[in-house]
């Protein structure tokens, strides 16, 4: 059955995002959603920060994929639906394909270009797997019930993109998650995720601030996204990146900090930053396994399983 299909499902009000941001960027503390760091600089720029000796996180999720490999899609099982949230150019997800074997491949995304173009290539390359593409925010609100049949699916959320949601949207939205997994089928579907761990806080400062600064230009960058929306003024150069850990939050945070004192046009009005003022830009929060595990918990998952690399810097969980 080869080839592909894409349902538009993004809803977007312009004039509504642009309100909110420059809300965000009037308000004390200043904030920036991250949706502004994806740009296709931005783009680049976090493909490079997953390549940087520092950043961990990538390459420590790949290694234990290819570590447990059997074990994990075992316990997945096949012949499922497969349903890749966050799905970019659906690589994390190709690797699972000829392991866990799905009838359908659910690609969701908000980037259209990116996953059309991905599944025309997985439809030639597993012509026996239905290849759907979902465009969509779910970061906004999670409904796939349309879109999935009626079968046991698998949701598959790599890369510990959890951690940009507080503790309390991560529970709700893991138990709107749970949902769909227990919706529609004889036997009920399971999240196969990765998730960030606490640890040093040294190694966690160093890898949101690398030594090359590609971490910082990936940062600043999101002011060229801002004044192109806006027609805004920013000066990205004037503005510091502070990326650390926040121990007892539990979360890295990301901010740009005035250098200088300095009046930014919004929207034509003026906007005056203090030197040493802050716009915040992301929260990306950690757990410990036994905190992770019991979040799952509390959003209805049963029968969770966790592997970890020896130094136990990321963890992977399937529950059902």
């Amino acid at each position: 059955m080869t080839g592909h299909r894409l349902i538009r499902r993004l809803q977007r009000d312009p004039d509504s995002e642009r309100r909110a941001l420059i809300a965000g960027l009037r308000a004390t503390p200043a904030a920036i959603p991250p949706k502004y760091f994806y740009d296709p600089l931005g783009c680049a720029l976090y493909g490079a920060i997953c390549a940087l000796p520092e950043y961990y996180p990538t390459r420590t999720e790949r290694a234990i994929f290819a570590a447990h490999r059997d074990e994990i899609a075992a316990a997945v099982g096949r012949g499922r639906q497969f349903v890749d949230l966050g799905a970019g150019d659906c690589g994390k997800a190709e690797s699972w394909l000829p392991f866990v074997a799905p009838t359908r491949y659910v690609a969701v995304d908000i980037a259209e270009e990116a996953i059309g173009r991905a599944l025309a290539r997985l439809a030639v390359e597993f012509p026996e797997i239905e290849m759907v593409g979902v465009v969509t925010d779910f970061t906004a609100g999670l409904d796939l019930r349309a879109e999935l049949a009626a079968a046991p699916a698998t949701f598959f959320y790599p890369g510990s993109s959890i951690g940009n949601f507080t503790p309390a949207e991560a529970r709700v939205f893991l138990g709107t998650i749970h949902a769909h997994c227990a919706a529609g089928a004889d036997a009920p579907g399971g999240l196969l995720i990765g998730v960030d761990t606490k640890k040093d806080p040294a190694r966690l400062d160093a890898a949101y601030d690398d030594a090359l600064g590609v971490t910082a230009a990936f940062n600043r960058n999101v002011l060229n996204h801002v004044n192109r929306v806006l027609g805004s003024d920013f000066d990205p150069a004037a503005f510091a990146h502070r990326g650390f850990y926040a121990e007892a939050a539990g979360r890295i945070e990301m901010h740009l900090e005035a250098m200088a004192p300095q009046t930014v046009r919004i929207d034509g009005v003026p906007r005056a930053f203090a030197a040493g003022e802050r716009i915040h830009t992301e929260n990306s929060y950690k757990y410990t396994p036994s905190e992770f595990a019991a979040l799952l918990g509390e959003a209805g998952f049963r029968g969770v399983r966790c592997w970890q690399d020896d130094a136990g810097d990321f963890a992977v969980f399937y529950a059902d």
